[in-house]
């Protein structure tokens, strides 16, 4: 009988005479108290698995001694730095000690290989840990967060420190390269292909004939769909073998790498200023210093031909259609439930298509996929906007819900603020890192001189001062926001009509739960029923029964909406 985690024991190299060897043969019994996780990392696929299967074998030996047997092994490539990363096979190990109870202590070999993002995450998972009488136990810095959890804690700071000097290095060394005119990796437009050891594009026989022909239709102004559908029709396909999409041929014209320019991508942030790990689409060409975009390599289209292919683009693009506005160089929102509401047949989100909103999966992956559910745009909008005013008139004044649509609504009214919030936030981090740094050189001489009395308290009521200051920034900057505009039907309406569609779409996300709101199948074609019948909302909360029906009274004051529209 095989354990659970053989297949990951295998995946590291694992021969079976070693696996009985070490101990990992046969599946382990014992108390929670007898037994041990094993959590292994590595960061990137092309490191070494003959370093991870040394670290395995010494914390089977360790765990040996101690009497404790491993009964499972989670194994993962995963970054430990970046915030936007899950890792899974991490949140098993600790959810088998922390939720199910399963054993009582996790081993890791090094600090760096638990996290990489400092005591803010470590100390949670500490704190979990300790409410089950369990631990963490790092085999290399024999460090036992029962009795070492400051030294836990500042050995997680150290790792987070590291990290940050490697991704300064690395973005240097990356700006760097595309100040030189090199491709920096990634995946290369259609046509184009890397030259391995050169840091250059060049075509791709296979697909630049294609991607030339498409440049050419575009210049000879015809449309996207049209090039996808004469594609389809002759049998061509994707590079990953897939049919041609109108969006799909869209996405190479404003890609300035299609015309073999290095690209200067905008990062994509969450609404917390925290990198995705994602780039917006396009970017713009890097300029030298003469003004001239810097090359790449080859490309299929020029820098003219690129700039003349979004130009006929932008000509022919709809003004404050269903899909916005893309005269303007960046879309404009134009439609209030994109993203917000769901198919009820398949779950996929419902996008404006014309006059209705309509399931994404059935628009662009066909029937077999989903029948599609679809309604009026204009009938849709004007109900959810009713609901939405009969709900938030229904809630009570101490409603959790006002205060996020309070804070929703300050970060849409004001971004400058909420920058400001996450840029003290990330100072105050910081600073409490500096602060346990210099803890750690004073009271374990870990620095490149010893810290004298008087330099330590001097060092350390200046590291104070700051903090208090960051805090009283911070305490300033979340103070809670007026709710008397949500309490007044009057103020609530104005606030509304003011807001645009954008202000609009970030007022109703944040009285509805993830779930959004979901649009059920209707009961057959012409059978009409009212809007609200085919609508399930999730709000965060429900409404107080005490204000009445609250679709009735939002339905008077979102009137004053269509007047305004005339």
């Amino acid at each position: 009988m095989h354990r659970d985690d053989y297949p990951a024991l295998r995946a590291l190299g694992f021969e079976d005479d070693e696996l009985k060897e070490i101990g990992l043969w046969t599946p382990a019994a014992g108390t929670p108290a007898e037994l041990a996780e094993m959590y292994v990392r590595r960061s990137k696929k092309k490191d070494s698995l003959s370093a991870l299967r040394e670290q395995v074998r010494r914390m089977c030996t360790h765990a040996r001694s101690e009497g404790k047997k491993i009964r499972h092994v989670w194994f993962e490539q995963r970054s430990a730095s970046k915030a936007y990363v899950r890792r899974e096979e991490f949140e098993n190990a600790t959810a088998a000690i922390a939720e199910a109870g399963l054993s009582k202590t996790l081993y890791v070999f090094k600090t760096s290989r638990l996290s990489r993002r400092g005591m803010g995450q470590v100390g949670l998972l500490l704190d979990n840990f300790e409410e089950q009488a369990a631990r963490i136990y790092v085999v290399a810095e024999n460090i036992d967060s029962t009795n070492s959890r400051m030294i836990l804690a500042f050995l997680s700071e150290q790792a987070r420190e590291q990290v940050a000097d490697l991704g300064q290095f690395t973005k240097l060394g990356m700006d760097a390269h595309k100040a030189d005119g090199k491709w920096t990796g990634g995946v290369t437009p259609y046509g184009l292909r890397a030259v391995k050891g050169e840091g250059r594009l060049e075509h791709n026989p296979e697909e630049y004939p294609t991607a030339r022909r498409i440049a050419d239709y575009l210049l000879d102004r015809k449309t996207p769909q049209w090039i996808a559908a004469t594609l389809n029709e002759e049998g061509k396909k994707t590079r990953h073998g897939k049919n041609w999409q109108g969006t799909g041929i869209i996405a190479l014209v404003h890609a300035v790498t299609w015309a073999g320019l290095v690209a200067q991508r905008e990062r994509m942030l969450d609404k917390n200023g925290r990198w995705t790990g994602k780039y917006h689409r396009g970017g713009t060409p890097l300029f030298d210093k003469n003004g001239n975009p810097i090359a790449c390599g080859e490309g299929v289209i020029t820098f003219a031909e690129h700039v003349k292919i979004k130009e006929i683009l932008a000509s022919r693009a709809q003004k404050r259609g269903p899909v916005g506005d893309r005269t303007r160089g960046k879309r404009e929102i134009s439609n209030l439930l994109a993203g917000i509401m769901n198919c009820g047949r398949c779950g996929a989100k419902e996008v404006s298509s014309g006059p209705a909103y309509r399931c994404y999966a059935r628009t662009n992956e066909g029937a077999h996929i989903c029948e599609g559910v679809s309604i009026g745009r204009e009938r849709v909008e004007e109900t959810v906007t009713q609901a939405w005013f009969g709900h938030i008139l229904s809630l009570s004044p101490d409603s959790a819900t006002l205060h996020e649509i309070a804070r929703e609504w300050l970060a849409y009214k004001d971004p400058e603020k909420e920058a400001r919030k996450v840029q003290v936030t990330a100072a105050l981090e910081s600073a409490v890192g500096r602060e346990m740094k210099l803890k750690k050189e004073y009271f374990l001489g870990t620095g490149a001189r010893p810290l004298s009395e008087a330099d330590y308290e001097y060092l350390r009521q200046e590291l104070d001062a700051q903090i208090d200051s960051l805090k009283a920034e911070l305490a300033e900057l979340s103070k809670e926001a007026d709710l008397s505009p949500l309490m007044d039907p009057e103020a609530l309406t104005a606030l509304w009509n003011g807001a645009g569609i954008a202000g609009q779409r970030a007022l109703l996300r944040a009285a509805l739960t993830d779930k959004g709101i979901v649009l059920k199948p209707s009961q057959g074609r012409g059978y009409r029923v009212p809007p609200l019948d085919r609508l399930e909302f999730h709000w965060r909360e429900a409404s107080d029964p005490a204000t009445g029906p609250a679709f009735e009274a939002g339905a008077r004051y979102a009137d004053k909406t269509r007047e305004r529209n005339g």
